[in-house]
Formats: structure tokens, sequence, C-alpha cells
């Protein structure tokens, strides 16, 4: 059963972990419901956003020294070491860890580049990565090794993905209540994951489209505060149910019913977003039986101005091969534009994909969210009962 609302909030799993199931001896926690006596109400949100999470377009798009770095040979030298390394032992995938992927010359930039994803802009797109020299395999190993240095990866489906692959399967986008929409070519309006980071690894470009838009979620917030204070308070309000998409464990509801922007408990005070309008727009099975109500008007009316503010306020970048993007979900959005592939034998556009969690607590950085695994070394991700983690090399 799981732990009341109520209950005091875990700093660890309180049961053993196996790790012939989880190889680095961390579970996944999965999607929770927020614990709703830690949900302030709009009236004590900050009326604007000050600091370095909030931030303009036109603050990056001339200044790509900024936000870009590109791997230097050692850098790359580095990590292909380590990768070998790794991969010569024939530990899986899905056992990396920082303890057994040393970087000593990358880590003290991979530190503070953590550091400005979670408490500054929120983003860094590094260049330069081998993807056509080192192969699939490879580059994964180098790539999940890289992301231990910023947050422990969780998986990211039903099926125990810690390493995603963001592909058109041909799967069909208007059955959002089955279909995960970056298994698909179709637009993805501006959201946020279930984790704490996001990263990108482009493999292949589409021969059209699939760019990527990202927006300080602080700025929108401070634009609608000016603009649409009725839409910013509407955001606020635990009104929002969220589709499970039939990922869920024993016992658990079909959906989420939550917020859209919160308030860090305890004094804290940051605003942390979580958002995703495919994942409430799928849910009419549930309000046409009467389970959950329907979108009322102001929330289409939210949903509407909340896509329309991100989408003038955003910064467009498009990822070459070899690009990895690492965002924030806390504190900044992304979307990406519908695509179309190159015809055979040409490659389909392909991205590997992690979601990485930074826990709060001393040593880790990760923001005070008002949830109950708050603490927990892998919090977030999708967790259906004890289904392993998988790294696969490709989509599937």
């Amino acid at each position: 059963m799981a732990p009341a609302l109520t209950d005091t909030l875990p700093t660890s799993h309180p049961h053993i972990i196996n790790k012939t199931i989880f190889p680095d001896g961390i579970k996944t926690s999965g999607q929770h419901e927020p614990i709703y006596e830690l949900l302030e109400p709009y009236e004590n949100f900050p009326k604007e956003i000050a600091g370095p999470t909030v931030w303009k377009k036109d603050d990056y798009i001339n200044n790509p020294e900024r936000w870009i770095h590109p791997l230097s040979e050692t850098e790359i030298e580095e990590l292909s070491k380590t990768a070998d390394e790794f991969i010569a032992t024939g530990r899986p995938l899905t056992g990396i860890s920082k303890g057994n992927f040393p970087l000593p010359q990358l880590s003290p930039l991979l530190s503070s580049i953590k550091s400005e994803i979670l408490n500054g802009k929120g983003f860094i797109l590094f260049k330069g990565f081998p993807v056509e020299q080192w192969g699939n395999h490879k580059s994964a190993v180098a790539y999940m090794g890289l992301g231990t240095y910023l947050g422990y990866f969780v998986s990211q489906n039903g099926l125990g993905h810690v390493l995603g692959h963001v592909k058109d399967l041909g799967e069909d986008p208007k059955q959002i209540d089955k279909v995960r929409i970056y298994r698909t070519n179709a637009r993805q309006f501006f959201h946020a994951d279930d984790s704490d980071i996001v990263g990108l690894l482009c493999i292949a470009r589409a021969l059209e489209g699939g760019e990527s838009d990202i927006v300080s979620a602080h700025h929108v917030w401070n634009t609608l505060q000016r603009t649409r204070p009725d839409v910013a308070k509407t955001l606020t309000e635990p009104i929002w149910y969220f589709d499970r998409k039939g990922e869920t464990s024993a016992g658990q509801d079909p959906y989420i019913r939550t917020s859209i922007f919160y308030l860090e408990p305890h004094g804290h005070g940051r605003v942390y977003s979580k958002w995703d309008p495919y994942y409430v727009r799928s849910l009419t099975r549930f309000s046409d039986a009467g389970l959950i109500p329907p979108l009322s008007d102001a929330q289409i009316e939210a949903m509407k101005v909340l896509e329309e503010t991100c989408q003038a306020l955003a910064l467009h970048m498009v990822l070459e091969v070899g690009d990895i993007q690492f965002l924030s979900n806390n504190h900044v959005f992304h979307a990406r534009t519908e695509y179309k592939d190159h015809l055979p034998p040409h490659p389909r556009r392909h991205l590997m994909r992690l979601w990485l969690a930074t826990p709060e607590g001393e040593g880790e950085g990760g923001w005070c969210l008002p949830f109950k695994d708050s603490k927990e070394k892998k919090r977030g991700g999708i967790q259906v009962d004890d289904t392993a983690p998988v790294a696969h090399l490709d989509a599937e």
C-alpha cells in the first residue's frame, strides 16, 4: 500500500532493492499526486519572479557562447576512454553510475552546468559529440555516463526505458489516450517531462522540421501575471487531471489531480511548473463516464493562452547530429515542430533521451517539491510495479 499523504516524507525506499532487477540499486519512484496540504493558494505566489531563471530569447539568439559548449578534443578523449573501459567490464547500460564512470577532467564543468540548469537559465547545448564515429552503443554509454553527473536516470515509460528514443514509429498521434507523442512525428506543444532534467542527443536529423523551442517558464509566469492574472490563477489550482495512459502500478488511479504551477514548500518559495497538454486533453473517456469533471471554459482558455504565450517568448534552435541538449523541467518548457523523415535508405530522425532526477537533499541540489518522493534519488519518472529498467540502443 502506498504511504498516506500525511506520512513523513521518505529519504529512501523503505525496502531492499533487488539489484538483479535494478542494477544500480535504485528504483524509479514514479508518478504521484501532490501532497495537497503543501499546495499554496494563488495569493501566495509572487507577482513577479526575478533572477537568472527569468530570461528572454533576445538574451541568447545572438550570444551562442552563453549557452553552447563545443566539446574539446580533451573532453571527447576522456569520454571515449571511460566509455571503452565501462564497455569492457560487461556491465549493462542500466548499471552506469557516477561511481563507475569517472570523469575527473569533465566533472568540474558538469557540476557547474548542473547548477546552471537547476538554478540558472536552465539549459545547455553541447556540440561535437562524435555519434557517427562511435555508433549507437558507445554513444549511449558515453551519453548516459555524462548524464550521471547531472542526475539519476529514471524510467520514461511503463516498459522501463531509461534510455529513450524519440523517433517516429508510425503510431497515430490522434490516439492521445494511448500513444506517447514522442513516438510519432507530430508537433509537441510546450510541456515539461516527468523528471528534473531532460537530455536529448541527436543521432539523426529529419528531412524537414523536428526543430526545438524552449522558453523560461518564469518569464511566461511574469507575462501572465501582467497580462492575464486570471489565467495564472487557474494554472495554480489543483483542478487539473493528468492521464497516466495506462502506465499504472497495481492500486493506482488511471489519472492524477494536480496543478500546473506550484510554490516550493517549506518556505523556499520558488515557482515550479509541471505541464503537458496531451495528458490533459486525452481524458475524455473518464469525463464522459462522469469519473472526473470535464475541462471548464476557464481551463480551456488557460491552455490556449499558456501555449500562445510560450510561442511568443520562445527561443528556437535546431539540433544537429552530435548535439546534446539538456533542459530543466522545473522552470523551462520545451516544444518540437512537426517533422517529415527522409525516405529509406536514409535514417529516420532519432534522438536518444534521458530523464534525470535531482532530488532534494544535501549534496544533491534538487528543488524541494510538494510530492512524497521529493528526497528520493530517482524521484519522478514513470514506474509500473517492479518493471526492470532497460536501455535499448534503438526504438522498439
